[in-house]
């Protein structure tokens, strides 16, 4: 039994393996087979027919989808034509939701006296807008040559620290360098320390 493997012996098995190359959909995660379970059907199918077109030919081209009709009953065709109707209707209700969202994300930058005049500036409301903190801190403490790193807020959330009052120059890079966020959303405010009594 010495070199054998467990499938040596079992009729029409080989035993060498086959590597798959399995394609998984840009916008969904799912092999494209199954993008209609995730909720964004017509993104996953345009993504597809731009880098896979030949898979695209394969899945949704109309003798495939005819085929794939056909093969249930009317009434199946209709619940089908329904859900898909209904996925879709909630995909683009669920995207009009996240713009409305982030349309009305606030951005905070805050200029911090920390004591003798020296200062900090905290940005934040960022993760709104789906933008990575850690990589905007390291730009900013490059763009700046200063210190600058993602910190925990008092509610949970993270800020962005960098040292030194750059609040007017954070303001004016955020504007030029994510165009998405409406310039309207980004808001310049000072927080004094209070000097305490002596």
């Amino acid at each position: 039994m010495s070199g054998e493997t467990a499938t040596d012996n079992v009729p029409g098995v080989s035993s060498e393996s086959q590597a798959r190359n399995v394609i998984y959909c840009g916008v969904c995660t799912l092999p494209p087979e199954y993008c209609e379970f995730g909720g964004t059907v017509k993104k996953c199918e345009e993504w597809l027919e731009k880098y896979h077109p030949d898979m695209h030919e394969k899945l949704y081209s109309d003798d495939a989808l005819n085929a794939n009709l056909s093969a249930l009953s009317v009434d199946a065709q209709k619940r089908a034509q329904k859900d898909a109707a209904k996925k879709e209707a909630k995909a683009a209700l669920n995207e009009q939701r996240e713009s409305e969202r982030k349309a009305a994300a606030k951005v905070l930058i805050k200029r911090v006296e920390r004591n003798k005049r020296k200062y900090v500036t905290v940005v934040s409301g960022l993760e709104e807008h789906g933008l990575d903190l850690k990589k905007i801190a390291k730009e900013l403490g490059k763009k700046f040559a200063t210190g600058s790193s993602v910190t925990k807020t008092a509610s949970g959330g993270e800020e962005i620290t960098v040292q030194g009052d750059v609040s007017d120059d954070v303001y004016d890079w955020l504007t030029e360098r994510y165009e998405d966020i409406p310039e309207d959303n980004i808001d310049c405010i000072e927080d004094k320390k209070k000097k305490g009594a002596g």
